[in-house]
């Protein structure tokens, strides 16, 4: 029997961002850890911050990379005996490239993985200090309590409105899923900045409700997902600020977008766990 405290042989390889082949610069994403002689799947964890990767690539498609990382998450489970390098490159895009394995002692996977990606992956302190605000966290803390419900891998993620509208429409949906004749879509909404993205919601929800109607013969349940009021000083105290907050939500719900604070997420995330039978 193996002692609890004794460290298991694995290997793992580094994922890498490289845009460009000719200039070879790169950012490391992720991280891919298995334990030698196991028939368990490799685990795979790309990084939850992807300003790095903006810096190298203004026009990089993170949205991608994350389904990336969902599909390599699904082809470990599915084919844990599989080879690996089949499976990565089924699933790798050109832009990604993956590094020779090296051999790692680790007290156990997940304890393996919180390390290998503070090492290798994560920001250093000094860049994760600039904490993310606006969108960026509110998409943060929407995958953060998706993932905690074990859902994250299972929903439909920047969801091209053009696709129920008109061609040329630029807005993609965050996230969504069907759990049955219904279709819920949720979008990161920050009021931080004004009003503007929630105007530009509420001016395509409608096209976007009878498309899906029209396209999915289902009906669409849009939520908006917004920082709380007083997160962003929209309180009695600061009138102009509350004043401008409740015509971004007003505006919303008056075009049938059900708005909802991060603070309910944990609520969304525990229902999509329940109607997705995880």
């Amino acid at each position: 029997m193996k002692n609890e405290n004794e460290r298991r042989a694995c290997e793992f390889q580094l994922l890498r961002y490289v845009p460009d082949a000719v200039r070879n610069e790169y950012v490391h994403i992720g991280v891919i850890l298995r334990e030698q002689g196991s028939h368990e799947p490799a685990e795979v964890r790309f990084t939850r911050d992807w300003r790095r990767v903006r810096c190298l690539d203004p026009e990089a498609d993170t949205a991608l990379l994350e389904n990336m990382e969902s599909e390599l998450r699904r082809r470990f489970l599915e084919e844990p005996d599989g080879k690996l390098m089949r499976l990565l490159d089924e699933s790798l895009s050109l832009s990604v490239q993956m590094t020779a394995p090296k051999a790692y002692l680790a007290e156990s996977l997940p304890a393996g993985m919180e390390e290998l990606m503070r090492l290798y992956v994560d920001p250093p302190a000094r860049e994760r200090t600039q904490r993310l605000s606006g969108r960026a966290a509110i998409q943060a803390k929407m995958r953060t309590e998706f993932e905690r419900a074990g859902v994250w891998d299972l929903l439909r993620k920047r969801i091209a409105a053009s696709q129920y509208t008109r061609p040329g429409d630029p807005l993609r949906i965050d996230v969504g899923y069907r759990p049955n004749g219904i279709i819920r879509m949720f979008h990161a909404v920050s009021l931080e900045p004004g009003v503007e993205m929630a105007k530009v919601l509420a001016f395509s929800a409608a096209s976007l409700r009878a498309g899906v109607e029209r396209v999915e013969k289902a009906t669409l349940e849009l939520t908006a997902i917004i920082e709380p009021a007083a997160k962003l000083g929209a309180t009695d105290a600061e009138p102009e600020q509350l004043a401008m907050y409740r015509f971004g939500v007003e505006t919303m719900e008056e075009h049938q977008i059900r708005v909802l604070t991060t603070s309910d997420l944990d609520r969304v995330a525990e229902t999509a766990r329940r109607e997705l039978r995880v």
